[in-house]
């Protein structure tokens, strides 16, 4: 059992979140402008499936990304900086490669997509959603490149692993094995890179235990951040066809509360909790609804971890 944290070094949360470790890091607030770079995905295109994920909308998991209608990244981001105009942030901000899969394009398309971004002033550094199997060795070379050229400005790596277990893989169509995810960690790892993981909480036939052992074998790898997401069954994915035949439910809030608060408690204190909910669109969530409450999630989850007297690592088995 880890000792109780300062939590003033968590900005009086009981958990590492994205928000204290920029204003530890980068001594001001750094907010996300999620990038839309026209890419595709090897399970979509035919390489590994056609159908994505079961979970995935047609947006690609960048249903929030500025539209980007073949437009330059510059301009997206000159849009996504209008978003926040009058709002109380910092000057600087993280350019998210949201949609799709993200190193999933010719080299060069990369390296002038990323070159935009982490070219602008306003950039803090770039966070790149992409798959473990799409990671080819030239792809790193570049990332290892664009690091030296640009020693001022962070590039993240964001894989989706959402689950350890084959069985919940294979039924989500997510069309890479656990070692591939490894493998890619410790490249990445090996080059120098921060990596965030996605999880989800509340994939079909996973039991609570299960979802714990994906938190204990990250707890065993170099991942520097994650992002626990709540299930959302959205409009148009094979997840809704299977959810309205009644093959599964969603969560409650009280039990995905109950998950998160496990799940943080196991987990390492080093780990940057970058989400611990979800942000489906209004437009196209059919369940749970009460996720649309977001506020409402987040303050529940703190105010139950205040009460409970516990924190992030807090039965962490390794030190």
């Amino acid at each position: 059992m880890h000792n109780r944290p300062d939590f003033s070094l968590w900005h009086g949360r009981p958990y590492h979140s994205l928000h204290a470790f920029c204003l530890n890091t980068y001594h001001e607030k750094l907010y996300k402008i999620a990038i839309d770079a026209g890419m595709t995905c090897p399970n979509r295109d035919g390489t590994c499936g056609s159908r994505g994920c079961i979970f995935c909308s047609m947006g690609g998991s960048g249903d929030f990304a500025v539209r980007a209608g073949g437009r330059p990244v510059s301009e997206q981001i000159r849009e996504g900086l209008s978003l926040f105009h009058g709002k109380k942030t910092g000057s600087r901000f993280i350019a998210y490669f949201q949609a799709y899969t993200n190193t999933y394009a010719p080299v060069e398309q990369l390296e002038t997509l990323y070159t935009q971004a982490l070219s602008s002033s306003e950039i803090a550094g770039i966070s790149i959603a992409t798959r473990p199997d799409a990671l080819p060795c030239e792809v790193l070379i570049l990332l290892t490149r664009l690091k030296a050229a640009f020693p001022d400005k962070f590039i993240w790596i964001e894989l989706g692993l959402q689950t350890i277990h084959e069985k919940t893989a294979s039924y989500i169509r997510r069309g890479y094995s656990l070692p591939c995810f490894t493998e890619a960690v410790s490249a990445l790892k090996q080059r120098g890179f921060p990596i965030i993981v996605h999880i989800i909480l509340g994939l079909p036939g996973e039991t609570d235990i299960q979802m714990y052992e994906t938190i204990e074998l990250l707890n065993t790898l170099p991942v520097s951040g994650i992002k626990l997401q709540l299930l959302h069954v959205l409009k148009g994915t094979d997840l809704a066809a299977d959810y309205e035949t009644g093959a599964f439910q969603t969560l409650t809030m009280e039990h995905y509360t109950d998950l998160v608060i496990h799940c943080l408690e196991q987990l390492r204190p080093d780990i940057v909790i970058h989400r611990l909910t979800g942000d489906g669109p209004e437009n196209l969530l059919i369940a749970p609804k009460w996720s649309l409450q977001k506020r409402r999630v987040l303050n529940h989850i703190h105010h139950t971890m205040h009460t409970q007297n516990t924190w992030q690592g807090k039965h962490c088995q390794i030190s």
